[in-house]
């Protein structure tokens, strides 16, 4: 999937002019937390985020500086040193990306204009989407010999099931390197019948460990 897909098109921003009282107003208006400054040709210039707002909010026992700290132009406070991404950018780059670096969130440029964002909960929700978490399902964790054909041959057992494969996952088995763990969803809140039928071809199972099946 690439990033044009999930990202947040409708963005809220504000200009690096606009007060900290606009960027608080606006953040539990719209319930978000990363605010893009943009210049009149639509250009980012900066970010701002919750965490920077607290550092500036302003004190309730000292009344005084509270006019002060939320006229404070947002040009004071706003992150300028930005990572960006593009819309045809994978998701797992734009994840890993976010990861390495620890932010929370991602403008998505195009042609040197502000076209999206990418937020973390943005990555958790296209999480669920893909591994199909959210649909009525089965999870099930094979371990299976590092070997070509494997998934076909598994695949065909589910479909012979009348199964629909919702999503696969595949990573490394810690214990041994020459194996790997396949994760399927599958369209069924009862998998008895098909764990049994891939124990009985000789697979190992996992998960679900269901109590009456063959070992």
């Amino acid at each position: 999937m690439i990033v044009e897909e999930m990202m947040q098109k409708n963005v809220k921003t504000l200009s690096p002019e606009d007060t900290v009282q606009s960027a608080l107003q606006l953040m539990q208006q719209a319930g978000i937390r990363h605010i893009p400054l943009v210049n009149n040709r639509s250009e980012l210039v900066g970010v701002v985020t919750e965490r920077d707002i607290k550092e500036v909010a302003p004190n309730p026992f000292f009344p005084k500086e509270q006019k002060e700290k939320l006229a404070l132009p947002l040009k004071k406070i706003m992150k300028t040193n930005l990572l960006t991404g593009h819309p045809l950018d994978f998701i797992e780059d734009i994840a890993v990306l976010m990861n390495d670096n620890r932010i929370g969130c991602l403008p998505i440029l195009e042609d040197g204009r502000l076209v999206g964002i990418v937020t973390g909960t943005d990555l958790l929700q296209t999480f669920v989407d893909l591994t199909g978490a959210g649909q009525p399902s089965s999870q099930i964790e094979i371990r299976v010999s590092n070997r070509s054909g494997v998934l076909r041959d598994i695949t065909e057992i589910i479909a012979g099931q009348h199964l629909n494969i919702l999503s696969v996952l595949i990573y490394p088995d810690r214990r041994d390197a020459g194996s790997r763990i396949l994760v399927f969803r599958v369209s069924t809140m009862n998998p008895v019948a098909l764990i049994s039928r891939l124990k009985g071809a000789g697979y190992d199972v996992l998960w679900p460990n269901m109590p009456g099946m063959p070992q």
